[in-house]
């Protein structure tokens, strides 16, 4: 996937491309790193490069129950899903992730409106109590939102662990030649 959203050619498709460009750049904060790299947590919180793409994996599949009309009992409290656990490898949560774009891309696929209501939950305190229902676009909408911010956290978590930032972690995924600007990323060893 290129670092740019290419041509779309409606609403559904440029929703579900620029969701999944994100997923890609929270993907990318990841690459090079180590199993424990992942799991550090060298800034002043407590969120995780491996952690935050698994809390990402997490509130999409949530957030697509919703549209799906689906209850999923919960297999974990909510702070478990910022954070790798002990018997957790980084690439099961990859393919967790994986599965979870390919539901969404499903679920989307099947419903004709974009406008049809989800119904607002009311059991988090941030959900708002005058509103009844948003459609599956706003859905996506903040499913963009949502992961292009936690991208960001990824980036800098990713840049305090090894001074990698974005634009030469992209390069290296997607083979970007060295410019007179721009070096792809390289290991330190390397």
């Amino acid at each position: 996937m290129a670092a740019l959203v290419p041509p779309i050619a409606d609403e559904r498709e440029g929703l579900l491309r620029f969701l999944a460009q994100q997923r890609h750049v929270a993907r990318v904060a990841a690459h090079g790193l180590t199993e424990e790299q992942l799991r550090a947590t060298p800034t002043a919180g407590a969120l995780s490069v491996g952690g935050l793409i698994k809390h990402l994996a997490h509130t999409e599949q949530g957030w697509l129950d919703r549209v799906a009309d689906r209850q999923r009992p919960a297999e974990s409290d909510y702070h478990d899903e910022f954070v790798l656990g002990p018997d957790e490898s980084f690439a099961d949560v990859l393919d967790f992730y994986d599965r979870v774009a390919q539901e969404t891309e499903e679920i989307i696929a099947g419903v004709a409106d974009l406008g049809r209501e989800v119904p607002v939950p009311q059991d988090a305190p941030w959900f708002p109590a005058d509103i009844k229902a948003w459609s599956v676009r706003w859905v996506l909408l903040h499913l963009i939102e949502e992961t292009a911010r936690h991208a960001g956290h990824a980036d800098m978590v990713r840049e305090a662990i090894d001074g990698a930032t974005a634009y030469p972690l992209l390069a290296a995924v997607e083979g970007w030649p060295a410019t007179e600007w721009l070096t792809p990323w390289q290991p330190a060893d390397s």
